[in-house]
């Protein structure tokens, strides 16, 4: 009996010290990352606007200094 309280005790301290609470980064991390994939997915819906009322010449490349 000593055995199995042992076993359920451990079981359930692996679920709370480990569980998916952990985040991967911090908040000021994810917040940065979020605004630059925002900031990447407008740009693109611009060029998508301007290549749609014919405000550039057609090409596949974008204007925008992207890494």
């Amino acid at each position: 009996m000593k055995m199995i309280a042992l076993v359920v005790l451990l079981a359930g301290a692996l679920f709370v010290s480990a569980g998916c609470s952990t985040p991967g980064y911090t908040p000021t991390e994810r917040h940065n990352m979020i605004a630059r994939d925002w900031d990447y997915d407008l740009k693109q819906a611009t060029d998508d606007w301007d290549y749609l009322l014919l405000f550039r010449p057609a090409s596949r490349l974008t204007v925008w200094d992207v890494r």
